[in-house]
């Protein structure tokens, strides 16, 4: 399975009404993009108002079907103004290597990681069978994915919360448990963000058998 990742910036993000309406209008027209997106797996919608930023995340079956859909997003560009949907900043595309759970949640934890190429398929079985089990065990967690771009070293880890306060009780330990997750790549952690979900339908589990 692979992920479209579009992050967008607004400055209008930290604007309630903004805000709800987007939320509103990705439920209405979820229905209207599955049709168009008929190979899509899942998808997920953050936003950031403190730092006015959003991600926008599609799961598809392969890098070949991402590609395919690419005239769907600009379509769906097209039809949500620029003031509302903000300014597309990069469109990125993972390979997803763990996801489990996620639904309703409605906060969310995204960890940039930077480590060696050739330890990407170490660090994943370490994420799934040493660390993943502990982060199970925290209060609000209620699942996680887990992305990676094996050209540049990168993964993207995200983690879904109950609630903001969950998420924020938890700090703590996630700070330990992703630097594990970095050392076992040989890498580092070179960014953590913290975001809501307004939309969330997320795709079979992977990866991660219990």
């Amino acid at each position: 399975m692979h992920a479209r990742v579009a992050a967008f910036e607004n400055p209008r993000f930290d604007d309630p009404s903004l805000v709800d309406d987007l939320k509103k209008r990705a439920r209405d027209s979820a229905s209207q993009w599955q049709d168009a997106l008929r190979s899509a797996l899942g998808h997920l919608m953050l936003v950031d108002r403190d730092n006015k930023r959003s991600l926008g995340i599609t799961f598809f079956p392969s890098e070949a079907e991402i590609r395919e859909a690419a005239p769907v997003f600009e379509r769906m560009g097209d039809e949500i103004p620029e003031e509302q949907r903000g300014k597309r900043k990069s469109v990125d595309t993972y390979e997803v290597t763990i996801s489990e759970g996620g639904e309703n949640a409605s906060a969310a934890r995204v960890s940039r990681l930077e480590g060696d190429p050739g330890k990407l398929d170490e660090a994943t079985r370490k994420a799934s069978d040493e660390i993943l089990p502990r982060v199970r065990q925290l209060s609000g967690y209620l699942g996680a994915i887990a992305m990676v771009d094996r050209g540049k070293g990168s993964t993207l880890l995200i983690t879904l919360w109950q609630s903001a306060d969950t998420m924020r009780a938890s700090e703590e330990k996630a700070d330990k448990l992703r630097q594990e997750s970095a050392e076992a790549g040989k890498g580092r952690v070179v960014g953590v963000e913290r975001y809501e979900v307004m939309f969330a339908k997320l795709p079979a589990p992977v990866g991660a058998a219990r």
